[in-house]
């Protein structure tokens, strides 16, 4: 794999996590426009999400959930870690990548840590297709670091 596909997708993985820390401290501006640039428009129509619990949400779900959730945890943080390209293709990319949480509300425990597949779809931006996440084992967890 090349590095500038790489450097492309940790960039995008970045981003879009940096966006929810602001979005869920409320640093940035609740309004359409930012949701949309920021959130809306990274994503293909047909996103799905599985999160640890192993529910589904496709992307109306998702967003309504994080729309309505502007400024609720003022002390949320999130670290990006080990992003690792794993399969890339005529116009797909698949990674994985370790997403660490400290202070989340909405996670038990708080200070949690989740290992994510992401399958995007190149364009001028990559789009978000498809994420699944699983909880990061218990003696990864406690060993942290949540110094982030």
């Amino acid at each position: 794999m090349t590095n500038s596909i790489h450097s492309t997708v940790e960039n995008e993985i970045k981003s879009l996590h940096t966006f929810f820390v602001d979005w869920f401290s409320g640093c940035s501006p609740n309004n359409d426009e930012t949701f949309t640039a920021k959130f809306m428009d990274r994503f293909d129509p047909s996103f799905l999400l599985i999160p640890p619990a192993g529910t589904t949400l496709d992307l109306d779900d998702l967003a309504g959930s994080v729309k309505s959730t502007h400024g609720s945890n003022p002390t949320f943080s999130i670290a990006i870690r080990n992003v690792q390209i794993r399969r890339q293709w005529e116009g797909h990319v698949l990674a994985t990548y370790e997403e660490w949480q400290r202070n989340a509300k909405a996670s038990s425990p708080p200070n949690n840590g989740r290992v994510a597949t992401v399958l995007f779809r190149i364009e001028k931006n990559l789009m978000w297709l498809h994420v699944h996440e699983t909880w990061l084992p218990q003696e990864i967890l406690q060993a942290g670091p949540y110094n982030f």
